[in-house]
């Protein structure tokens, strides 16, 4: 099979290369620039925090990648959407504001609790959430994305269960929808002033 049709389970010991691609993809999107707005240590900060996040989410077993790792998505499955004090030890989340300072950890904390309460509006029953889509600015526009998302919206698609993202880029937007996903909210978070926009694929 041609490496580009292949998808596969990240495995534990790629995560921090899958950590670097994720960096790459995300390092001018919005939100982590209102995070992490120093350009020069952006890349390693992010890195860091990457990792975190794939650590949160190898567990539930739905974090996929290409044999080459030209792109990474990372999904947390029915009940498992909420991030509890046992993901945030096993992650290593717990150290976000000694790692990367107090400020990033205000700026995180701010922006969940402004989305987290739209989520739950635009879709209060169990679903499927698309935490990270990443793939490597030298292999954009080459389908990654789309057969990187494919697994679980197939998987969804069969058990009749919806799909919600959020994405700061507005221009996701467009990219989402061909896959069924329609803006549910959109909104500006007050503090920092970072549009998002959540985006739901309903049960069929």
């Amino acid at each position: 099979m041609p490496r580009a049709d292949r998808v596969v389970r990240l495995e534990r010991s790629q995560t921090r290369k899958a950590a670097e691609v994720l960096a790459r993809a995300f390092h001018d999107d919005p939100f982590y620039t209102t995070l992490l707005p120093d350009v020069q240590s952006r890349p390693g900060r992010l890195a860091w925090f990457m990792e975190r996040m794939l650590r949160y989410g190898l567990p539930y077993g739905h974090v996929y990648t290409t044999p080459a790792m030209e792109g990474v998505a990372c999904w947390f499955p029915p009940g498992h959407t909420r991030l509890t004090a046992a993901d945030i030890l096993r992650s290593g989340l717990y150290a976000l504001p000694f790692r990367l300072g107090f400020g990033v950890h205000r700026r995180l904390t701010a922006f969940t609790s402004y989305t987290e309460p739209i989520r739950h509006r635009c879709v209060p029953t169990p679903h499927w959430y698309l935490l990270l889509l990443g793939v490597d600015r030298p292999c954009q526009g080459q389908g990654l994305g789309s057969r990187l998302l494919q697994p679980v919206l197939e998987r969804a698609k069969e058990k009749g269960v919806a799909c919600y993202l959020e994405t700061e880029n507005e221009g996701n937007v467009e990219f989402y929808a061909r896959y069924g996903f329609r803006l549910a909210e959109a909104g500006c978070e007050p503090r920092y002033g970072v549009q998002m926009w959540g985006l739901l694929r309903p049960a069929t």
